[in-house]
């Protein structure tokens, strides 16, 4: 199977042209691996990729630096990547690459999962509580959070957070429920100030 890549035209501007440069060619993966109906081969991919360059600051440092010779960056990428993901994913990593944007290689996959997840009414709720969540508590959440967001899916991640006296703190998107008891006080203490 040949699989044909063309790069989006991007016009550099300084400052979050990274992002959107990220956004646009993650939109052009989703385009093309729908067409070729592996969208979830790809966004497995994405996910793989994400979590190596997360992992190894050594990678995304390589990745970004200027200096360091196209191919090489490929080699690098191929010998990490190569046989562990599709040939779409291959090529798209090999396009980015020679095209010198291999610096926006990591914001594009974080931007491919954000876009994917959108597509397929997936949300992540971050929840900070007090005390670990049982699982009686994070089905509620997931309930609630799907009831109010239309959501099909609920990802949480949990944090718990020891300045928190008791409840939850939860966080969709820019959304937030502020349910600890320290939220509630600090609202108490506004209001006695306010008189």
């Amino acid at each position: 199977m040949a699989v044909t890549l063309q790069a989006p035209r991007l016009t550099p501007k300084p400052s979050k042209m990274s992002s959107k440069a990220g956004a646009r060619y993650a939109k052009s993966l989703i385009d093309l691996s729908t067409e070729q109906s592996a969208l979830e081969e790809i966004k497995n991919d994405m996910v793989f990729f994400e979590q190596v360059v997360d992992n190894n600051s050594e990678l995304e440092a390589i990745l970004k630096n200027p200096i360091v010779p196209l191919d090489k960056k490929s080699g690098i990428l191929n010998d990490i990547f190569g046989s562990k993901v599709h040939l779409i994913t291959q090529s798209f990593l090999k396009l980015v690459v020679n095209k010198g944007r291999s610096a926006i290689l990591f914001d594009t996959a974080k931007q491919f999962i954000s876009q994917y997840n959108a597509i397929k009414g997936i949300v992540t709720a971050e929840v900070s509580s007090a005390i670990a969540l049982t699982d009686a508590n994070r089905t509620e959440i997931i309930e609630l959070v799907k009831k109010e967001l239309g959501a099909n899916e609920v990802l949480i991640k949990e944090k718990v957070d020891d300045k928190l006296i008791g409840g939850f703190v939860l966080k969709v998107g820019d959304k937030q429920f502020d349910a600890s008891v320290s939220g509630g006080l600090r609202k108490l203490k506004k209001e006695f100030a306010l008189g």
